[in-house]
C-alpha cells in the first residue's frame, strides 16, 4: 500500500489546509471545491486528509458502513440490531471522471428481479464513501447525469437505485471534496452550491518556499515510509486536536451578534437562498472549536465568510469567484455596531487592529491577488465600467487600433447541428444518450444499463409455453432483455472564426460584434460546449484559443483582440479547417460547429475572393455545421457573407436576428439549406 503524502508536509495553502480540517472537526459544514492552477498540491492536500479523520464504528459484515448505535432501518443488508461494532478507518472513495452510472450508485440485477423477485444489489462508489470521504478529481469534467446524481445524493443523504419499478435505497451521507482548473470549464451553479467552502490556491512565487515545495518532494519521493515517520509527531498532534475539536464542538455558543453579522453578510453579498447563512454559521463555530474556544468571535465570522461565499455571490458567468473584504470588513463593522449600540449610534471612529492585525483571520499575503499577472491582464472588463485602457501590441500592424469593448451580452437564438450525434453529455444538439426520452429498444451490448420493459416482455412472451411455464409469473433469460434507446442532448465544439481586419475595426461596430461573440459565448458555457477561437487579419490567421471547455478563458481573449489591416479570410477558414483535423482525433464523437464571423469581405494576395470560396468549399464536402454572423453594415449591402454561407453550406445571421428576442422567425439547425438566413 502508498504511504502517503503527509498533510502536516504541505508546503503554505493555508486557506486550502484549514477549509479540509474545519470539515474534518464539522462534516455538517459540506465540503470543500479546490479551484486552482495545476501543480498546487490540490490532490495531494485531499488524500493526506483522510489519515487524520477519526475511525468509523460501523456493523460487521455490512456493505453500507451502518452505525451500530442507529442502523439504518432501510439498508439493504438489514435490518441490524443496535450493539457494539467494529471499528475501521474512514474511507476515502475517489469518483473518475469517466464512472459509469452503474459504478456510481451501484448495479440492480434485472434479469433476477424480473425472473425471480428478488434483489440482487452490487453497491457503488456512494455506499463505499457512506460516511467517509468522496473526491473527485477535476470534477468540473463530470459528466452532467453523474453530477445529477451527485446532487440527489447531497440533498437527501441517501441514494436511490431504479429501474424500471424496482428500487433499492440506502444512506449515502459523505463529505464531498472536488477539484478542478477553471482553465478547462467552469461547474454549474446547482453543483457549487452543493460544496460547503471553496478555497482558491496558487503556486507561490516566493523563491524560499518553492524551494521548500521541491526538498519535501524529492525526499518523499526517494523514501515515502522514512519522510513520513519525520513528520508522525506533526500529524499525531493535528489528528488529536482534530478530535478534541469534535468533542468541543456541541459546547460552542453561537450567539444573536454573530449570527446578525452572518445574515448581514450573506444578504450584503446577494447570495441566492439560505443554505449560504446555514454553511457560514457551521464553519464559524467550527472555526470557534478548531481554536479551542466555546464563543464565535467577528474573526470567526470573516473567515467563514472567506470560505463559504465567493462562489455563492451573484456574478456573470465570466466573472472569476471572489469576495470584496473591504466591502466585507464594512459590512461586519455595521451590523456589529446595530448588534451592540443599536441603529442609531456612529461608527466608532478608531476600530482598532484591522482585518489583517492580531486575530483578524485574513488570508495570507500570497493568496492576495490570487492568478497574479496573466489573469490580471486578461479579465474582461464590465461594459461601461471606467475608460478602456490602451495595451500594448507586440507587432503593431498598419492601422491596427486598439481593442474595442463589446457591448453587453444578449441571450442568443439556438444554433444546432442537424442529425443525431453520439457526443458528451450537453444542451445543443440531438444525440444518442444514456439519459432523455425514449426511442426504441434493441439488444444490449455488454451491462444492460436501461431496461425497456415493454420490448423485454415482448421478446419473451412467445416463448413461455416451450420453457414450460406454469405459474403466473414471466420466465424471462437474458436473450430476453432489451436495452431502451434514448435521445437526448450533446454538447458541440463551437469553433468561432472572427473577422479582426481593418473592415471590422470601426469602434462601434467592433463592440457589437464582440458583444454577439460573447452572447454566443454565453450560450455556449450555458449548453456545456467546447470552444475554441480563431482570428484573422493583416496576413495571417492565428488560433487564439485551441478548443477548451473554459469560455472565460476564450471571453479574456475576445476582449483583448486587437484589429487592423487586411482581411485574409482564406487563411482564416484553413487554419479553422487545420483545428477541427486535429480535434477529430482527439475527439472524434463531438461534433463541430463553426461560426464564421465577418462581413465576408477578402483583401490581400492574388484572387483573395476565389480563395476563401475554395477555403469554404472544404467545410461543405466535409458536411461540417456552419453559420456566418453577418456585420455587414451601412445602407449598401453587397450581400458577401450571404454568399459565403453558401459555400459554406449553411444559412447566415444578421446580428439583429441573431438575438433570442428578435421577431425574425423560428429557431433552425444551421445548416437548412432551405434558406440562406436563420429567420
Amino acid at each position: 500500500m502508498t504511504t502517503p503524502f503527509p498533510f502536516t508536509a504541505v508546503v503554505g495553502q493555508d486557506d486550502l489546509r484549514l477549509a479540509l480540517l474545519l470539515n474534518a472537526v464539522s462534516p455538517a459544514v459540506g465540503g470543500v471545491l479546490v479551484r486552482g492552477e495545476k501543480g498546487t498540491a490540490k490532490s495531494t492536500a485531499v488524500r493526506a486528509l483522510s489519515a487524520l479523520i477519526p475511525e468509523v464504528a460501523v456493523v460487521p459484515g455490512c456493505r453500507f458502513s451502518c452505525d451500530p448505535a442507529a442502523p439504518d432501518p432501510g439498508c439493504p443488508d438489514g435490518p441490524h440490531v443496535p450493539g457494539a461494532g467494529e471499528s475501521r478507518p474512514a474511507r476515502m472513495v475517489e469518483l473518475p471522471v469517466g464512472a459509469s452510472e452503474d459504478r456510481l450508485v451501484g448495479a440492480l440485477d434485472i434479469e433476477r428481479a424480473l425472473a425471480e423477485g428478488v434483489k440482487a444489489f452490487e453497491p457503488g462508489l456512494l455506499a463505499d464513501a457512506h460516511r467517509g470521504i468522496l473526491y473527485v478529481d477535476e470534477v468540473n469534467l463530470l459528466h452532467d447525469h453523474l453530477v445529477d446524481l451527485l446532487l440527489d445524493a447531497a440533498a437527501m443523504g441517501a441514494s436511490y437505485v431504479e429501474r424500471e419499478g424496482v428500487s433499492v435505497r440506502h444512506a449515502a451521507r459523505f463529505l464531498l471534496v472536488g477539484t478542478m482548473n477553471p482553465e478547462e470549464g467552469e461547474l454549474r451553479p446547482q453543483l457549487l452550491d452543493r460544496f460547503g467552502l471553496t478555497v482558491e490556491v496558487a503556486a507561490s512565487r516566493e523563491p524560499d518556499l518553492r524551494v521548500e515545495v521541491v526538498r519535501r518532494r524529492l525526499a518523499y519521493d526517494d523514501d515515502p515510509a522514512a519522510f513520513a515517520a519525520r513528520w508522525a509527531e506533526e500529524e499525531t498532534a493535528v489528528r488529536a486536536r482534530i478530535a478534541a475539536a469534535r468533542a468541543l464542538l456541541p459546547q460552542v455558543k453561537l450567539g444573536d451578534g454573530a449570527l446578525r453579522q452572518i445574515a448581514a453578510t450573506c444578504a450584503a453579498f446577494e447570495v441566492d437562498g439560505m443554505r449560504a447563512d446555514i454553511v457560514m454559521a457551521r464553519t464559524a463555530t467550527a472555526l470557534a472549536a478548531w481554536a479551542g474556544r466555546t464563543d464565535v468571535l467577528e474573526e470567526d465570522v470573516r473567515q467563514a465568510a472567506l470560505l463559504a461565499l465567493p462562489h455563492r455571490r451573484r456574478r456573470n458567468p465570466f466573472d472569476a469567484p471572489g469576495l470584496d473584504e473591504d466591502k466585507l470588513d464594512e459590512t461586519l463593522e455595521q451590523s456589529g455596531e446595530r448588534g451592540d449600540d443599536g441603529p442609531d449610534q456612529d461608527p466608532d471612529p478608531d476600530p482598532g487592529p484591522g482585518p489583517d492585525g492580531p486575530g483578524g483571520g485574513g488570508r495570507p499575503p500570497e493568496d492576495g491577488p490570487s492568478d497574479g499577472g496573466p489573469r490580471g491582464e486578461d479579465s474582461a472588463e464590465a461594459p461601461g465600467s471606467g475608460p478602456e485602457q490602451p495595451r500594448p501590441q507586440q507587432a503593431p500592424g498598419a492601422g491596427e487600433r486598439t481593442p474595442a469593448p463589446a457591448t453587453e451580452p444578449f441571450r442568443t437564438k439556438v444554433l444546432s447541428v442537424p442529425g443525431l450525434g453520439e457526443g458528451a453529455a450537453g444542451r445543443r444538439s440531438r444525440a444518442r444518450t444514456e439519459h432523455g426520452r425514449t426511442t426504441g429498444a434493441r439488444r444490449p451490448n455488454g451491462t444492460l444499463t436501461k431496461l425497456h420493459l415493454a420490448a423485454t416482455v415482448q421478446a419473451a412472451a412467445p416463448h413461455q409455453r416451450a420453457r414450460g411455464r406454469s405459474g403466473r409469473g414471466l420466465l424471462v433469460r437474458r436473450d430476453d432483455l432489451r436495452q431502451a434507446t434514448r435521445e437526448g442532448r450533446e454538447g458541440n465544439l463551437v469553433l468561432f472564426v472572427v473577422d479582426a481586419s481593418g473592415s471590422m475595426a470601426a469602434r462601434r461596430r467592433m463592440s457589437a460584434v464582440k458583444g454577439a461573440v460573447l452572447s454566443l459565448l454565453l450560450d455556449a458555457y450555458q449548453r456545456r460546449d467546447k470552444v475554441g477561437l480563431v482570428t484573422f487579419r493583416g496576413s495571417s490567421a492565428d488560433v487564439a484559443l485551441p478548443p477548451t471547455s473554459s469560455v472565460d478563458a476564450a471571453a479574456a481573449r475576445l476582449e483583448s483582440l486587437p484589429t487592423g489591416g487586411r482581411t485574409p479570410l482564406a487563411a482564416g477558414l484553413l487554419t479553422a479547417h487545420e483545428v477541427l483535423r486535429v480535434e477529430r482525433l482527439r475527439d472524434p464523437a463531438r461534433r463541430p460547429l463553426v461560426v464564421v464571423v465577418t462581413d465576408g469581405r477578402a483583401t490581400g494576395g492574388p484572387e483573395p475572393m476565389a480563395l476563401a470560396s475554395r477555403a469554404a468549399g472544404l467545410f461543405a464536402v466535409q458536411g461540417t455545421a456552419c453559420v456566418v454572423v453577418d456585420c455587414e453594415a451601412g445602407p449598401v449591402r453587397l450581400g458577401l457573407a450571404g454568399r459565403l454561407a453558401g459555400e459554406l453550406g449553411g444559412p447566415a445571421v444578421t446580428l439583429e436576428e441573431l438575438r433570442a428576442d428578435s421577431i425574425a422567425g423560428l429557431v433552425r439547425d444551421v445548416r437548412d439549406t432551405g434558406t440562406r438566413r436563420v429567420a
